[in-house]
């Protein structure tokens, strides 16, 4: 309950900063785990993203553990709304296993696939992270655009985000062995859907 009072006055609060607009919704599954992965611009993508679903069981997010040095306020509200710090560079396979048992057991996951900001707007490398989740879990990937009507996060800009169609758990398999070649694929995939969104909904 309290969980839901909060996201909503964090929604109030931020459409006094920016104007949002959410597409697409109701790509969002209601009834299972799912790998929720938007492309990555400003430090508070994530709460973008978690107002933009606004609904449903609270998501596990993983994000860096350096947005949880911007200021105190900030830090409790994502550890709230279900931040989990990932220490990168230091194998923290521990959560991401932890990560794999929470989506198969039907809770929805946001992480970034890029792993940082892009400085340009424009996706950069996706790396591994969230197709290992929802190879492992056996997960659908939802596609998530973030788009800014100036190119990067502004106080007052105009905000979009993007939900797309799921790509199948079935096409995110990667086998037993991890294969590179199908990695390589299913990081396609989702640079293609992140163009598909961009080209519909771009400013």
């Amino acid at each position: 309950m309290l969980y839901a009072v909060i996201v909503a006055a964090a929604w109030v609060i931020w459409h006094l900063g920016f104007r949002i607009r959410v597409c697409g919704r109701e790509y969002l599954p209601k009834d299972k785990g799912f790998v929720l992965a938007p492309n990555h611009i400003s430090a508070i993508d994530p709460v973008f993203v978690v107002l933009a679903r606004f609904w449903g069981r609270r998501m596990l997010v993983l994000g860096k553990e350096e947005i949880f040095q911007i200021n105190g306020f900030f830090t409790w509200f994502l550890k709230y709304v279900g931040v989990v710090a990932v220490h990168r560079g230091k194998g923290d396979t521990q959560v991401i296993d932890e990560a794999i048992q929470e989506v198969k057991n039907g809770r929805g996951m946001l992480i970034f696939p890029e792993g940082t900001r892009s400085h340009t707007g424009e996706p950069g490398k996706v790396k591994s992270g969230a197709f290992v989740v929802a190879s492992a879990a056996n997960a659908d990937m939802i596609p998530c655009r973030i788009i800014y009507s100036t190119g990067h996060m502004r106080l007052f800009c105009r905000v979009r985000v993007c939900f797309g169609p799921p790509i199948p758990a079935e096409q995110l398999y990667l086998g037993e062995h991890r294969s590179a070649a199908r990695l390589r694929e299913c990081k396609q995939m989702l640079l293609d859907a992140w163009q598909q969104l961009y080209d519909q909904h771009h400013f």
